[in-house]
């Protein structure tokens, strides 16, 4: 009953258990690496400096993080359209 309202627009709801904790572990996971990687590593003095600060961060993290599962290259997407050697990394976010 407390999902009435979603189900009545159509809205599946995902979680496959009551509950469970493997629902949310991406995201959860996401949220953590904002937050650490760039919320408590950079001062933003306005709301606007945030927003340009988190839309960078996110984009980064789409398109040129290292991911381990790919011996630390970045995602073959970027790698193939030949503005990325499969091993390189840009500067700002190397280390």
């Amino acid at each position: 009953m407390k999902n009435s309202g979603l189900e009545g627009l159509g809205v599946q709801i995902s979680m496959d258990g009551r509950g469970r904790w493997i629902d949310n572990v991406v995201i959860e996971r996401f949220w953590r690496s904002l937050k650490h990687d760039e919320l408590y590593l950079n001062l933003h003095e306005t709301v606007g400096e945030l927003e340009r600060g988190i839309a960078k961060y996110v984009e980064w993290y789409n398109k040129w993080r290292p991911h381990s599962a790919l011996g630390r290259r970045v995602t073959p997407e970027m790698a193939y359209t030949g503005k990325l050697s499969p091993l390189s990394v840009p500067a700002e976010r190397a280390g």
